[in-house]
């Protein structure tokens, strides 16, 4: 068995909580306040579980890359970022084109997306395996700053529906609103 089959990790974020859109295109709106702090607080949660992702991939939009940043700030660390307009763009389907693609022999992956794409590629993927009370705080919907965390054994190339576990679902929350 080739070391790129062994147990991996799929994280799929949502950016945190954006400015309202007015007047600006969907693409350049930012992080409101509450989102950086919201953002930052993922960041400390993925240090603290020792989630290290070998590549994170990023949807192009100003919010979503924000989101890594203040994440970062948290504590979180990554050696590759790929920022993909297909995850900005794209539905699950695409989203998941993209991580067989890039993830190439890497463990752990995180992307960071919009929803509904985020909630449905969990559910997609998951197909209600894992743990219960994981898909229990998911049901309570996909909010800013939502991490789902996905266990996965496999070549990334052939991730496809149905094939993880859902092992943890976080929501982070800044202090200071």
């Amino acid at each position: 068995m080739s070391s790129a089959s062994r147990e991996k990790t799929l994280i799929l974020m949502r950016h945190a909580k954006a400015e309202e859109g007015a007047g600006k295109p969907d693409h350049d709106r930012e992080l409101a306040s509450r989102g950086r702090r919201d953002a930052k607080a993922a960041g400390t949660w993925l240090h603290a579980e020792g989630l290290v992702p070998d590549l994170v991939i990023c949807s192009t939009a100003q919010r979503t890359r924000q989101t890594w940043e203040e994440a970062c700030r948290g504590g979180a660390h990554t050696e590759f970022v790929e920022f993909r307009r297909s995850v900005y763009l794209g539905g699950s389907e695409q989203t998941l084109e993209t991580v067989r693609e890039d993830a190439g022999d890497t463990t752990t992956v995180l992307v960071v997306g919009h929803n509904p794409t985020m909630a449905q590629l969990t559910s997609l993927l998951t197909d209600g395996e894992g743990s219960r009370e994981a898909h229990e705080a998911l049901g309570q919907g996909f909010v800013t700053s939502g991490l789902a965390v996905l266990r996965y054994a496999g070549e990334w190339a052939d991730l496809d529906l149905g094939s993880c576990e859902l092992t943890r679902f976080h929501v982070s929350r800044g202090h200071g609103d």
